[in-house]
């Protein structure tokens, strides 16, 4: 059986962007799909799960230009289809509306694959039930972008509600995925570092907290950030995703410094062109060494 560094989880999105000029760009999108090129494309050996209807979107054609991406395709009655409309240039305000959903992913529907690590990247609500982390916990380090917990669609636009059962979940979560905002709902503060202390004291065993300055990461030792150093924010979209799967796999073999680095500097670099990282990890590299 192959061994993967990272299963990734969840729905391939059909996207309508929309930036603050009102220009409109039709797009794939969706977590495992930024997830997937950042983390292939600097090196890793990824497979993917990626969910839609399968009439409408070629999974496997989605991720035809990442490399080391081996796709397992799940077909669901519907896609996930959503309109995003940003209302500044850096992209921090937008809102969303949503056309349609996936049908819920199910244990069952996992293959057997062998996988350091199973990234659960859903989009909305009830996409990856909460049965789904203690079964991956048994399996390999799960890994969880908590905006799958926190944004439910509700009479067509997204809301954001606590995730009622995050002190019975987290403790099965080795590495914990939020951004600024999302850290802020879950904890009532937003002081970053104060939340990722609070995170990881209710079982979280690793917290990185996406903002637009800075990625910080927390381990119940100490606290480490690094500067988001992009020249333009052009590509915005897929931020932490790109964010959390390079530092995931980075952790496979990276203590917390390297790993963050790395992975600030490849989404810093993703964020000046539109779609996900298609560079090199050579591409980083060199990123690191002008900017970093």
């Amino acid at each position: 059986m192959n061994r993967f560094d990272s299963l990734i989880i969840g729905e391939v999105a059909r996207d309508t962007n929309v930036d603050y000029t009102g220009a409109v760009e039709k797009a794939i999108g969706g977590a495992v799909y930024y997830s997937g090129y950042a983390a292939a494309n600097i090196g890793h050996k990824i497979a993917v799960l990626p969910k839609a209807d399968t009439t409408q979107v070629d999974l496997e054609e989605a991720f035809a230009a990442a490399s080391n991406v081996t796709v397992f395709p799940l077909h669901s009655k519907d896609s996930f289809v959503t309109k995003n409309v940003y209302h500044t240039a850096d992209r921090e305000r937008r809102t969303s509306t949503v056309d349609s959903v996936i049908d819920p992913y199910r244990p069952e529907e996992v293959p057997e694959v062998d996988a350091a690590i199973w990234h659960l990247a859903g989009l909305v609500g009830g996409d990856i039930p909460n049965e789904m982390i203690p079964y991956g916990a048994k399996r390999a380090m799960l890994a969880i972008d908590v905006q799958c917990m926190l944004r439910w669609v509700e009479n067509g636009g997204m809301v954001y509600r606590d995730w009622a059962e995050k002190k019975e979940m987290l403790p099965y979560v080795r590495f914990l995925k939020t951004d600024a905002a999302e850290a802020e709902i879950l904890t009532g503060t937003d002081d970053r570092v104060a939340a990722a202390k609070m995170l990881y004291d209710w079982g979280a065993k690793e917290i990185l907290i996406t903002h637009n300055t800075e990625v910080l990461v927390y381990d119940g030792k100490a606290v480490y950030t690094c500067p988001i150093k992009a020249r333009n924010l052009t590509g915005r979209t897929g931020r932490g995703d790109t964010t959390f799967a390079g530092y995931i796999n980075e952790r496979l073999t990276q203590d917390i410094p390297t790993a963050l680095q790395t992975a600030t500097a490849l989404v810093s670099l993703k964020m000046e062109t539109p779609g996900p990282f298609k560079g090199t990890r050579r591409d980083v590299e060199n990123y690191i060494k002008e900017f970093y």
